[in-house]
């Protein structure tokens, strides 16, 4: 369902999405937005490789939420999509908790790289950011993914995992953004907003005083 949270008047963009965690993030930085999903088809293409998958599947969102989505006021629409590669190849999400258990196996003790790309398109153009960035796992024992997999956390998530959730314990290390991983990288987001005409810090703040003895 589309989020009621800011009135059409009040959002300062339309988030192509139905993920939660991605309105959470804008809205860290101060950004208003409508969040109303919006259905494509997420088949990888023949050969096409998880880079050029992500990049793809952002824009057509953000193009398909621009195209479908009642927007009078013209506001920009974001769209973002975010896909694991292990070994080269794409781990989605789960298929079921059997899918899942064997993501999380294949993950354990080893390292994966967390791809996610940001489109904005409005009127006059369109944009697009990626994000890449690596995550180390600890040896994860039978006992704990099958704890993990009854929380149902790992239902619904690429990669059968939310770095965000419970699974927090399991990684020992990453190198890149954390918010990407999460689901939106808010540097490159930032950017595109920035390019958008959307600042996305707040105006009016004093000006620093300077520092030294009084």
């Amino acid at each position: 369902m589309p989020d009621r949270s800011a009135s059409d008047t009040s959002a300062q963009i339309i988030l192509a999405s139905a993920s939660p965690r991605r309105r959470e993030l804008l809205q860290q930085i101060g950004i208003r937005p409508r969040a109303v999903p919006v259905d494509i088809d997420e088949t990888p293409g023949p050969g096409e490789n998880v880079v050029d998958f992500v990049l793809r599947l952002a824009r057509e969102k953000a193009q398909r939420g621009f195209d479908v989505i009642d927007n009078p006021q013209g506001l920009p629409v974001l769209g973002s999509d975010t896909a694991i590669e292990f070994e080269e190849h794409i781990l989605g999400k789960p298929r079921d908790r059997e899918h899942a258990r064997q993501i999380l196996q294949q993950l354990s003790a080893q390292k994966h790289t967390v791809h996610t790309a940001v489109a904005i398109v409005t009127a006059g153009e369109s944009a697009t950011a990626l994000s890449s960035s690596h995550v180390w796992f600890k040896p994860l024992q039978a006992a704990e993914i099958d704890a993990y997999l009854e929380t149902g956390e790992a239902d619904d998530k690429a990669g059968a995992y939310a770095i965000q959730g419970i699974a927090a314990q399991f990684v020992a290390r990453i190198e890149g953004s954390y918010s990407g991983i999460m689901g939106l990288p808010l540097f490159e987001t930032a950017g595109l907003l920035k390019q958008s005409g959307i600042d996305t810090l707040p105006t009016g703040l004093p000006a620093e005083q300077p520092t030294g003895l009084k």
